[in-house]
């Protein structure tokens, strides 16, 4: 978390009259330097791509900060926020695109152990309802780590567990999705670790209401063959998650990905739902890392 002294320089270097709240704005360099058109955004999206950014990975921001710069971007909403905090995103008139449940949901301890099915219904359970009475529509899960246990296994147990709450899902028009991690670098033994894997369990559980969360750094790492995977598999996924490889920085030309190719070849598929950033900024400061979030939208507004 920045000092209060970096607040303030944050608080200095962004700015335009725009905000009111403890964020003033976002960095000067990102304003045009006109005063008659100061409170413009200097570049407008295309509107062919719903652009979120993962709330985690701007932390050194207050949630209430984030959605004044998300707001200035242009971006109609943020990733990963429980329900405590909806109350705040209607105020800011900002939505939730991936919707974490009211309970300590867990990466490691997911769908695929039944061991955990008890608890993660009554965490579901709860959470559908709070996400659809705030008009929401995503809510995350997990298939957990393998520990030992073979790929098939792993998908009888997830379809057992998830049967128990798809009909509340589908009745409340909540799509529960199921992120994919790369198991080589960041989430060693992690299940879902294959786009195949994923959607084998989608066909079992039969449901509208499950699809995948396809991040693209995740199974650049474990996979490759992004823009084929996406093309051959567009009906199972639900949400996307973007990161720079390797590094898990900027998605720009530092890393391995052309990100314009991917972001136009998931347009072509059709799709509605919601792109978030989720790579950590690698700047020194607040406005640098802001600036990287500008960036990587309009590198990504095919």
């Amino acid at each position: 978390m920045p000092t209060n002294n970096d607040r303030r320089k944050l608080l200095k270097q962004l700015g335009t009259a725009t905000l009111t709240t403890a964020l003033a704005g976002i960095p000067a360099s990102m304003v045009k330097g006109d005063n008659t058109r100061k409170h413009e955004r200097p570049y407008q999206l295309s509107g062919n791509i719903n652009h979120s950014v993962c709330a985690w990975t701007y932390g050194f921001l207050s949630l209430s900060e984030l959605c004044d710069v998300a707001g200035e971007l242009g971006l109609k909403a943020i990733d990963l926020v429980a329900p405590k905090d909806f109350p705040l995103l209607k105020e800011k008139g900002i939505h939730c695109s991936m919707c974490y449940t009211a309970g300590e949901i867990s990466l490691v301890n997911g769908w695929n152990d039944p061991a955990n099915h008890e608890k993660l219904i009554a965490e579901f359970t709860e959470a559908i309802p709070l996400v659809a009475a705030a008009g929401y529509t995503n809510l995350i899960c997990f298939s957990g780590n393998r520990r030992g246990m073979d790929d098939e296994t792993g998908l009888q147990n997830c379809v057992a567990g998830l049967k128990k709450i798809m009909p509340l899902a589908e009745k409340h028009g909540v799509i529960i999705q199921m992120e994919l991690f790369n198991s080589r670098v960041d989430h060693k033994d992690y299940m879902a670790d294959k786009t195949s894997w994923g959607v084998a369990l989608c066909k079992r559980l039969g449901s509208p209401n499950f699809k995948l969360l396809y991040d693209i750094y995740h199974m650049q790492i474990n996979e490759g063959d992004i823009i084929r995977t996406i093309r051959d598999n567009h009906e199972w996924i639900g949400h996307y998650h973007t990161a720079g490889v390797p590094g898990r920085h900027e998605i720009d030309e530092s890393q391995e990905l052309y990100y314009p190719a991917i972001m136009k070849a998931i347009k072509d598929t059709g799709f509605k739902g919601y792109v978030a950033q989720e790579f950590i900024p690698s700047g020194n400061t607040p406005p640098d890392k802001i600036e990287a979030l500008k960036k990587a939208i309009q590198i990504c507004d095919v």
